[in-house]
């Protein structure tokens, strides 16, 4: 199915929480859904780094990766993509490189060499999937873009250090849409970048700010099957959604309520029943410091959560119109609601 001519956005409600603090979720940078909607979430700080499996119920499925430079450990990873096997591959700033693993965490291979020349990398962050399963890398102080195979083999790159169309200042999150096209995070010059999957720069939207369509410091960054564009404002502490053209439609602060694994945390722990009872909630719900944002085909986004060490879904509710079911743009648009 194809893009929608025009959306009914009826809301993006709030689904649910999962993962805690010291029993299952430490600091997350990313997630990939795998089969079976199995969360596969990406875990880093400076004591320790490891992808926490999680169902979507909550249930613990245990963890894999650990903390140093031999194969199948980590030492500063950012972005975790699945394949369609269900193999997952994982970003490494700290050691250049990209590492492999089964669904159940083996670890499979690794790619990757320090340097600027083609196919090296420096501190390569987000990663994501062509239609051909081919890999775009943002090559982070590189400040560029490179193409690779699954199996590390270069195949294209583009861009340089700057802030004029095209260049970068610490690309962060990349994304590809179901048409080809590539969206990266610009993350030093505050921005999204759009190309087609060559790297023949499109637009751009966003300014440096906490204002609508500003941003401070975007992560994480990636596109649903409508079109729409999700940014992890992480310094603004909130997600914002933007449609295909890059128009502002709303923004996510938070909204999370106890996960099932810490509601029964707590439950058997009167010390912190009393904090939670003592805590000011409005607080409690907000994000702090996403990293990253993802979704999924049946319209849930997942937010990791870093500061607060959870992730929160939601789900997005709208009906998609064809051209006939919807008046023609109009020049001055006002919201009108019954």
């Amino acid at each position: 199915m194809g893009r929608p001519y025009a959306m009914l956005r009826a809301g993006f409600p709030y689904v649910k929480t999962v993962g805690m603090r010291r029993m299952t979720v430490n600091f997350p940078v990313d997630l990939a859904i795998g089969k079976e909607g199995v969360l596969h979430i990406l875990c880093r700080n400076e004591e320790g780094a490891m992808v926490r499996r999680l169902t979507g119920e909550d249930e613990d499925l245990g963890s894999f990766g650990s903390l140093g430079v031999g194969d199948g450990q980590l030492r500063w990873p950012v972005s975790i993509i699945a394949d369609r096997e269900g193999n997952l591959f994982v970003s490494d700033e700290a050691l250049h490189r990209i590492s492999k693993f089964s669904p159940q965490g083996e670890f499979l291979g690794k790619w990757g060499s320090h340097g600027a020349g083609d196919g090296e990398l420096n501190a390569p962050s987000g990663i994501a999937f062509d239609k051909d399963e081919n890999i775009y890398v943002a090559d982070a102080l590189n400040h560029r873009i490179q193409l690779f195979t699954k199996d590390g083999g270069f195949l294209a790159k583009w861009g340089s250090h700057g802030a004029g169309d095209g260049q970068f200042n610490m690309p962060w999150g990349v994304a590809v849409d179901e048409l080809g096209d590539v969206y990266v995070a610009d993350w030093r010059n505050d921005r999204i970048q759009k190309f087609t999957g060559g790297g023949r720069f499109i637009f751009k939207f966003g300014r440096s700010g906490s204002g609508e369509s500003e941003f401070h410091r975007p992560a994480g960054v990636t596109v649903d099957r409508d079109g729409d564009v999700y940014v992890a404002d992480t310094g603004n502490n909130r997600v914002q959604l933007f449609n295909h053209e890059g128009r502002y439609v709303q923004k996510f602060l938070g909204d999370a309520t106890l996960s099932k694994s810490a509601r029964a945390y707590m439950l058997a722990n009167p010390m912190f029943l009393r904090l939670r009872d003592m805590a000011v909630i409005d607080e409690q719900k907000l994000f702090r410091s996403p990293r990253s944002v993802r979704v999924d085909d049946q319209g849930f986004m997942y937010v990791p959560d870093y500061g607060s060490f959870r992730v929160q879904i939601y789900r997005k509710d709208v009906e998609r119109l064809r051209e006939d079911q919807i008046a023609a743009p109009l020049r001055s648009p006002s919201l009108l609601t019954a």
